[in-house]
């Protein structure tokens, strides 16, 4: 079983969702146990300060984890990011440099590149967001190579394009491996256990509190399980670079084919105003 499916919800409501368990569970745990906390104490909070002590070591520990978790998390967030970044860049560098080759090279490689980046715009895109791993975009790489491969160069300018672009082309296969590789790029069950409940379980030692005013204990409860059922929706939207409202975007690819690409697809010719 997977819990996928939150990443199709918007994040407001993962949000409110991902909150409201860990209160209703607190709140659930300090009706259930209000009276079997207060005979443990036998005197009126006899024993508060020691659960303070407790609270305090568990939730440091916890914390700890909790920010090396994030901050990992982050890391591949913002790692994934910069790859789609570099293969746009790469791209665009690619597009430019073969603008010098002869035709009809110069057209086939463009056409190349403005099919591969189109596929991986709209239809490699979708299906990163699903967790699918694409394929097909790697076809025009490969009809790329080929027309690279085929052009001999005659001139010393011609030979340091061609390394050039062999080079960049080198830098777009590897851009793309690491993009793909990324889809499946998450916490693994262990990871999320100890996040989900490790939370709970800081949760359940405020419920050893033996306060005169529930209404206070209510509160303090309310508050300290919504902070965590935060800190637990911020790892989770962001795990699964792909996945979710908040995702890596494909907007650097798509600014390379508006911006550069586009302006030079040929229209087609409209045969009834010929006639």
């Amino acid at each position: 079983m997977n819990f996928y499916w939150v990443y199709n919800l918007p994040n407001w409501l993962f949000a409110t969702t991902t909150i409201l368990v860990y209160i209703l569970f607190g709140l659930a745990g300090l009706y259930a146990t209000r009276k079997w906390v207060r005979r443990l104490h036998q005197t009126d909070h006899s024993h508060n300060d020691i659960v303070g002590y407790y609270l305090a070591a568990v939730t440091v520990f916890y914390g700890i984890t909790l920010g090396l978790v994030a901050i990992g998390t982050w890391d591949t967030f913002a790692a994934t990011s910069s790859k789609v970044d570099g293969e746009a860049q790469v791209i665009a560098s690619i597009y430019r440099d073969v603008a010098s080759y002869n035709e009809p090279y110069k057209s086939q490689m463009r056409q190349d590149l403005r099919g591969y980046t189109y596929n991986v715009i709209h239809k490699s895109w979708p299906l990163q967001r699903q967790g699918i791993v694409p394929s097909a975009s790697g076809v025009f790489l490969d009809s790329f190579q080929t027309h690279l491969m085929s052009f001999q160069p005659k001139t010393v300018s011609d030979q340091i394009i061609q390394a050039e672009v062999f080079k960049q082309f080198n830098e777009l296969v590897e851009y793309r491996r690491a993009r793909i590789n990324a889809v499946h790029t998450g916490l693994p069950t262990s990871l999320w256990t100890m996040v989900v409940v490790g939370g709970l379980i800081c949760v359940v030692v405020t419920l050893f509190f033996d306060t005169k005013s529930f209404g206070m204990h209510f509160w303090m409860t309310s508050l300290f399980s919504a902070l965590l059922g935060l800190m637990v929706f911020l790892i989770g939207t962001m795990d699964n670079p792909f996945r979710g409202k908040l995702s890596v975007s494909s907007e650097p690819l798509e600014l390379v084919y508006h911006q550069l690409m586009k302006k030079d697809i040929v229209p087609p010719v409209n045969t009834k105003l010929i006639k």
